[in-house]
């Protein structure tokens, strides 16, 4: 009866707070062969023999002169147990050093954990790589992280007492405040070294949830009448709002994002509520131009559901509606090996600027990484 009285509260809640009413961020991106294309460079970071075939969840960052991707590296299927985090470095963008192991999962019951990659933050000549744990039930997550000073040689794992798989890395806030985006919950932490004092927030009650997993957002999802919300990527307005879109996935509701914000510095989130901004249910990321422009990097087509492509560039002059769109990406990669949940032509991109360029590392059908760039001058 508690439960059954909680859900009927926040359902009336939520509805109090305009559940159910469409954003105003939204996109103009439509399928047709009129967008731009931009001028790019392609670099295959990994790609696998006959062993390790599964990679995804990737991210990179220019530190100290190099190159440095991470990855999540599954011995055949997606979030396996033996699941593992590597990295590669390359001085050049053309030429990679073979996959070092970041680290391997530990076993529970005799079965080996799940490991994710979890993102990259450097700050004061120390590069940080995080990496989210879960046992094969998908119980005990927990985040991690390894530092080191040349990007080859690193700590000890150090336990960020957070049960959170982070979408991407730290982001940093206006205020120097450090936000991660995991599937429905936003750990923040005022270390500027990202390795301490990380606290929860959400906008679900904390009731709700112990964890934050790939299979953890159903639960709180139904219970509250939202479709599965996962897989969030923020950016920040000149006024400080906090702007997290979130993924749809599972049967229905598909095809467009959801949002939820934050005026409180990440410490308290609004009711999620569906944008017009189109998805093809897949991760994303956004970022600003050195102008200062807004601008989202993702796959915004719905007429092929899951094909994961093009990847596109869409930008915002105004910060909330992304309509000046380019095709970053549209060409084919052949998968070598079937795995379970392997599929996706340019999968879970995230962008970093360095210089007169913008970097792009996608999975490639969640079997080999690629990174692209571009100049930026391109955009203008």
């Amino acid at each position: 009866m508690k439960s059954v009285f909680l859900t009927a509260w926040l359902v009336a809640a939520l509805a109090l707070r305009g559940f159910g009413q469409q954003a105003n961020i939204t996109n103009n991106y439509h399928s047709d062969n009129h967008i731009k294309r931009l001028n790019i460079e392609r670099s295959m970071v990994f790609t696998p023999g006959d062993s390790w075939l599964y990679s995804h969840h990737q991210s990179v960052v220019r530190f100290k002169g190099k190159l440095i991707a991470l990855w999540s590296n599954g011995i055949k299927d997606e979030d396996s147990p033996g699941q593992r985090v590597v990295y590669a470095v390359s001085k050049d963008f053309k030429h990679w050093s073979p996959p070092a192991v970041l680290a391997d999962p530990a076993k529970y019951n005799d079965t080996l954990n799940v490991l994710t990659a979890a993102g990259l933050y450097q700050y004061n000549g120390t590069l940080v790589a995080y990496y989210g744990e879960y046992t094969k039930h998908r119980t005990q997550t927990k985040l991690w992280a390894k530092t080191s000073t040349d990007g080859e040689h690193w700590s000890a794992p150090i336990d960020l007492h957070i049960p959170v798989i982070s979408n991407h890395g730290p982001q940093k806030l206006k205020s120097g405040r450090l936000l991660i985006c995991g599937n429905f919950t936003f750990p923040y932490t005022d270390d500027p070294s990202g390795i301490s004092g990380w606290k929860m927030s959400s906008f679900y009650p904390q009731e709700l949830y112990t964890e934050d997993n790939p299979s953890t957002f159903y639960a709180p999802a139904e219970k509250s009448g939202y479709p599965p919300l996962c897989e969030g990527a923020f950016y920040q307005s000149a006024n400080g709002v906090i702007h997290t879109l979130l993924r749809v996935t599972g049967k229905g509701w598909k095809g467009r994002l959801w949002l939820t914000e934050s005026k409180t510095n990440g410490q308290s989130w609004s009711a999620p509520t569906e944008t017009t901004f189109t998805d093809n249910d897949s991760k994303f990321h956004f970022g600003h131009l050195p102008d200062g422009r807004t601008y989202y990097v993702g796959i915004p087509d719905t007429l092929h559901h899951y094909d994961r492509n093009p990847l596109v560039l869409s930008i915002a002059n105004d910060e909330k509606t992304f309509n000046h769109n380019y095709i970053v990406s549209d060409e084919l990669y052949h998968l070598k090996k079937e795995g379970l949940w392997k599929g996706g032509q340019y999968g879970y991109p995230f962008s970093v600027i360095d210089g007169a360029y913008m970097y792009i590392i996608i999975s490639r059908q969640k079997e080999s990484v690629e990174l692209l760039r571009f100049k930026i001058d391109q955009l203008k």
